[in-house]
């Protein structure tokens, strides 16, 4: 005589409901052994209870498994993986940076004529031309906002 067919609702007294997936769950871990065993299978299971338990089953290590399936299915890296590039991404971003930084911490010691004993001829002969291209640019500047200047006087002078 066979059991009859039970039909597939929630079970809505909280009790039964916690006895029925304890059963249930041990009873697939079961299935899951044996199938590894009998089969030599991979096998990987994850349950998770409704209190948010997790309750899992590994015929060999389940990274590994895992590792795997997410290969086998086209899936990207897990996190980890994924965190440690990240991880070298940035660590390899800040040391460009921190190299960028000292350098343009040493122009500005040379704009500003500190630390020349440093420098070249070649690397003396560029900080001149970049010295020299700044005071022209500047003198055109100052010469444009006097003009502009005079410009307003001369306004103001005629306005009054």
């Amino acid at each position: 005589m066979g059991r009859g067919k039970v039909e597939l609702k929630r079970i809505e007294n909280t009790t039964s409901r916690q006895v029925t997936f304890h059963k249930r769950r041990n009873g697939l871990l079961k299935k899951a052994f044996e199938l590894s065993v009998l089969c030599d299978a991979e096998v990987a299971i994850v349950i998770f209870s409704t209190s948010g338990k997790a309750c899992q089953f590994s015929s060999h290590d389940m990274d590994r498994t895992i590792a795997r399936y997410r290969c086998e299915s086209g899936l990207p890296p897990s996190n980890d993986q994924h965190r440690s590039r990240t991880a070298e991404f940035w660590k390899t971003e800040i040391e460009d940076l921190k190299k960028t930084a000292d350098r343009m911490e040493a122009e500005n010691k040379h704009f500003a004529g500190e630390e020349l004993l440093s420098l070249d001829a070649k690397e003396l002969k560029q900080l001149e031309r970049q010295l020299k291209t700044g005071v022209e640019q500047a003198n055109t500047i100052g010469a444009y906002q006097l003009d502009e200047k005079e410009g307003e006087l001369n306004y103001i002078h005629k306005h009054i």
